[in-house]
């Protein structure tokens, strides 16, 4: 298991995170424990969760696997989605925030969370009031650090500095979704986060699925899956059914099941920090974890690098082959 810097911080944190969002719906009480269990022994220290996932269940669950490891864990939850019917019961006012907080700790019986996520957006509340909010529990020790998740690039810039700007706790990650299938980041949040030393910590590696192995190229829902009778893919780009077909081809060349290569390629981008492994069973998360420990080939990689690309976007189309034909115009005098 390799373990990465997160963002600018001095915080370590494993290349996978044991995502807990099945915990208490797909996966019951004892199940949970054997995953944490299992996640420890594999090298994992980082488990990711959220307020709102299955009721709040899965905060229980992950607190009850964790208990008696605690130091040895970095716990990450978020904040957003409604908790309740009231007016005041969601979002990220700093009335919300110090209910949501207060009863997170409670469900984890944690006395502080290490990583606290906006979950969404909220576009009706300020942003510094937020940060002002999130600076105080810092100052309190009730959470470590502070981070975001689904949010465009300008918001995120904006969000950094009034942090800077103010002398408050900054984002120190973002949690964007990212897979072969939806490389949207890569337009403007991946060039944002490496400028302002943002950690990227990324969930649905496998596209719900898709690139999991159980599905052919033109398959968009199985019986007996998260997609039946709907479909999957909705943020995938046009080349998903090309990429899906690369990477089964891949995966039997490098003798790995297609969701480890699929979570590798992620893991191979210099630019990921993290990657969260969300799984139903123990037997799922045994494989995904095994992604980690080793390296793709140089010609692999490429492969899936370049049948996944998403396409070109303006204004960058048309301006990043200008500043390249401005430096090749100049002629600097030279001694021969």
């Amino acid at each position: 298991m390799e373990y990465r810097q997160l963002g600018r911080s001095g915080l370590k944190v494993s290349e996978v995170c044991l995502g807990t969002m099945t915990f208490g719906k797909e996966t019951d009480e004892a199940e949970s424990k054997r995953m944490v269990d299992l996640a420890f022994d594999a090298g994992v220290n980082f488990f990711d969760t959220a307020n709102s996932y299955t009721d709040s269940v899965s905060e229980v669950f992950t607190g009850k696997a964790l208990k008696g490891r605690r130091n040895e864990a970095v716990v990450a939850t978020k904040f957003y989605n409604p908790m309740g019917k009231g007016p005041n019961d969601s979002g990220m006012s700093r009335y919300f925030i110090m209910n949501a907080i207060e009863d997170s700790l409670k469900r984890l019986d944690m006395d502080h969370v290490d990583i606290y996520y906006i979950h969404h957006v909220d576009q009706q509340t300020p942003l510094d009031e937020m940060l002002r909010a999130l600076d105080d529990l810092v100052h309190q020790g009730k959470v470590r650090y502070i981070a975001c998740s689904n949010y465009e690039a300008w918001r995120l810039m904006e969000a950094l500095w009034i942090s800077d700007a103010n002398g408050l706790a900054r984002f120190v990650c973002y949690q964007p979704q990212y897979s072969l299938g939806c490389r949207d980041i890569e337009h403007d949040l991946v060039p944002a986060c490496q400028y302002k030393g943002v950690g990227i910590v990324t969930w649905g590696p496998l596209g719900g699925g898709f690139f999991s192995g159980k599905y052919k190229p033109g398959e968009r829902s199985l019986d007996g899956t998260r997609s039946e009778g709907g479909q999957i893919g909705n943020h995938f780009a046009p080349t998903a059914d090309d990429t899906l077909k690369a990477l089964l081809d891949v995966a039997k060349e490098v003798d790995k099941s297609p969701a480890q290569t699929a979570i590798r390629w992620i893991l191979e981008q210099s630019h990921i920090t993290s990657v969260i492994l969300g799984a139903r069973t123990v037997a799922h998360f045994d494989d995904n974890v095994r992604a980690t420990s080793w390296n793709m080939s140089a010609d692999a990689l490429a492969r899936l690098n370049e049948v996944s690309a998403p396409a070109p976007k303006y204004p960058e189309r048309m301006e990043n082959p200008r500043d390249a034909a401005r430096l090749s115009a100049i002629d600097m005098p030279t001694l021969d």
